[in-house]
């Protein structure tokens, strides 16, 4: 067993758990967090990205007890609470989901794009940086054009990134 003490969307939140028990899991099955998805348990799909420490994880190629000390945010604590993230809302806007299996994982993972290119993002480098992202249903258009379109709102000052 292994003593688990992380942040999690702003909540400290101690922990036993057993030492193989993948971070994923321990978000999903220790405290709930449904919304961080398990595809498929290889890290192929990015379905279950997160961000520790303020980059975009696989959660399922970390161990909770590796994040512990760590600050992880989940697509549950992406919002403020007020209202949808500027990526939440482009999405909906944009139509950047289908099934909504992947789109979690896809708006952690457009987040932080757009955290590490606050100039702005053009559609070759979208589409380069979703390659660890898989999604069956969209063919990725709308994915594309809601990541752009919140990229663009957000370096004009229409919604700001969060601080993971």
């Amino acid at each position: 067993m292994s003593d688990v003490s992380l942040t999690v969307n702003g909540r400290q939140v101690n922990a036993a758990v057993e030492d193989r028990t993948l971070l994923v899991h321990f978000l999903r099955e220790h405290l709930g967090l449904t919304g961080t998805h398990v595809g498929c348990d290889t890290s192929q799909c990015g379905a279950c990205v997160v961000h520790v420490d303020g980059k975009a994880v696989k959660s399922c190629t970390m161990l909770a007890a590796q994040a512990s000390g760590s600050t992880v945010v989940t697509i549950e604590g992406l919002s403020d609470g007020t209202g949808l993230h500027p990526v939440q809302a482009a999405f909906k806007e944009n139509h950047g989901l289908q099934c909504g299996f992947c789109t979690p994982g896809m708006i952690m993972a457009a987040t932080d794009m757009i955290n590490r290119h606050p100039e702005g993002l053009d559609e070759a480098t979208v589409r380069a940086e979703l390659e660890g992202n898989i999604c069956r249903c969209t063919g990725y258009h709308n994915i594309v054009k809601s990541i752009l379109a919140a990229s663009q709102a957000m370096a004009k000052g229409k919604g700001r990134a969060k601080a993971a």
